[in-house]
């Protein structure tokens, strides 16, 4: 029997917190919020390239190039069209359920573009 799945492979909060975050950081997370979204508030550490860039073909910053991505938006739909567009682009690439919601309601750190605490918009 085949089990198809309709969308990438997707990692829940905590993983992608683990993942990207630390000495031990094996991946980057990759914010494709728009901008304003990202300015309110996002993950320490995050990078961004929103995915109406992405999709225009934006290249990753230099800090994301050959790295695996964990893909992060507000709720997960963007991300997961992130993740899929990364992929086929040849990316090592999976998404967060749930997004930056879930991230924030996890209690994991959100902080605005000046380091202060931020909020998910």
């Amino acid at each position: 029997m085949f089990l198809f799945r309709r969308n990438g492979p997707r990692v829940t909060v905590d993983e992608a917190r683990s993942r990207t975050s630390g000495d031990r950081a094996d991946a980057v997370l990759l914010d494709v919020r728009e901008k304003p979204e990202w300015t309110a508030g996002h993950a320490p550490g995050a990078v961004h390239v929103p995915l109406t860039k992405l999709v225009a073909g934006a290249t990753l910053p230099a800090e994301a190039e050959g790295r695996p991505l964990v893909v992060i938006c507000r709720s997960g739909h963007r991300s997961q069209q992130a993740a899929k567009l990364l992929a086929e682009r040849g990316a090592r690439a999976v998404d967060v359920e749930g997004g930056m919601n879930a991230w924030a309601t996890a209690g994991h750190p959100v902080v605005d573009e000046r380091g202060n605490s931020g909020r998910i918009a």
